[in-house]
């Protein structure tokens, strides 16, 4: 385990702090998974029940369009612990996280996807990694063998020039899935923005931090539902939102730029003083016409990036839209419960 730099004294006190009997929730977004979403379930309960925890699923169904929601639906009515929260429509993952983090109840929460390249096993050594005192557990991705040479190469660049640009550490290779203490769940929800991009989130609230290194496996069944235009604005994103370094590149390669034309003015009027006028080259003209001009658009492009996102936060529409709720029936042992805090509040 990869453990981040965090005073001892915090990790310890948080260690002692930590509740006898917590409550786990597991926070899985859902987008036409019916293909997998049984061998999930499978997978993912024997390890949940292995810890001895009272836990909840919460399923955030993102605009599925197959019978993700039908299944899901029969599996809470018939004693499966939980909720299904279901969007209006596909508002993407990162609002689905976002209506997750709202509606857990638990003390801990797992985030995974529910095509099982989130290994469940390593859920117990969140747990315990929790227990010592540190409040995010991360999953490493060391093997991304099951990813596409170009996911993998991209994703890598995409990591590299995200710490060189942005003002907080993100692990390269860390995915969503993770536990995170409720102090964290809290600090998550105070975030306001609408773009979010919930990896730089998680890494900007900061906490004691443990790595859990492990092999990604290829996914037990369906697609994915990511291609690289939206994995391209994916990354747009998140550079945006966390820094503003692409505006100051601007601003400096237009200030060499223009120190460049203004050096150059002055050879030419030497030139032209010493040695009288020549015709000009129709050539060189249309490479500095074509090449100033390339760099305004690309210059206004970038800042229109950021006046969009300005745009969108003056906005203020919800990150999402909550359309229904499906929630377990109650378990006799939550009846009884309830019926036991009932006669004692008569007393």
């Amino acid at each position: 385990m990869n453990k981040t730099a965090a005073s001892k004294i915090y990790v310890s006190r948080r260690e002692t702090a930590r509740p006898a009997e917590p409550v786990l929730s597991v926070i899985v977004p859902v987008f036409n998974e019916e293909d997998v979403i049984e061998h999930f379930l499978d997978a993912t309960l024997p390890v949940l029940e292995k810890t001895g925890l009272a836990f909840e699923y919460v399923f955030i169904d993102d605009g599925s369009r197959d019978k993700t929601a039908d299944i899901l639906s029969e599996k809470l009515k018939t004693g499966l612990r939980g909720k299904l929260l279901g969007l209006s429509r596909n508002f993407g993952k990162e609002a689905a996280l976002s209506a997750g983090l709202e509606a857990v109840r638990g003390d801990i929460a797992v985030i995974m996807d529910a095509d099982l390249q989130d290994p469940p096993e390593l859920i117990l050594q969140m747990l315990d990694g929790w227990r010592a005192g540190y409040d995010v557990i991360y999953g490493l991705r060391v093997d991304r063998s099951s990813d596409s040479l170009m996911k993998r190469s991209t994703a890598n660049m995409f990591y590299k020039l995200f710490n060189k640009l942005a003002n907080i550490d993100m692990p390269a290779n860390a995915g969503d899935f993770r536990l995170i203490d409720r102090t964290v769940v809290n600090a998550l929800l105070e975030l306001p923005e609408r773009n979010r991009f919930m990896k730089g989130l998680f890494a900007w609230v900061g906490f004691p931090a443990m790595a859990i290194p492990y092999e990604r496996p290829p996914r037990r069944a369906g697609s994915g539902k990511f291609d690289y235009w939206k994995l391209w604005n994916f990354a747009l994103d998140g550079l945006t939102g966390f820094t503003t370094l692409p505006l100051r590149v601007w601003f400096y390669g237009g200030a060499a730029i223009s120190f460049a034309a203004f050096t150059y003015a002055i050879v030419l009027t030497i030139r032209t003083s010493i040695f009288g006028v020549d015709l000009p080259g129709y050539a060189s003209l249309m490479v500095a016409l074509l090449f100033f001009s390339g760099v305004q658009l690309l210059s206004i492009g970038m800042i229109g990036e950021y006046i969009a996102r300005l745009f969108n936060e003056a906005k203020q529409r919800p990150v999402y839209i909550l359309q229904d709720v499906i929630e377990s029936e109650p378990q006799e042992s939550d009846k009884a419960s309830k019926d036991a805090d009932a006669g004692q509040s008569e007393s």
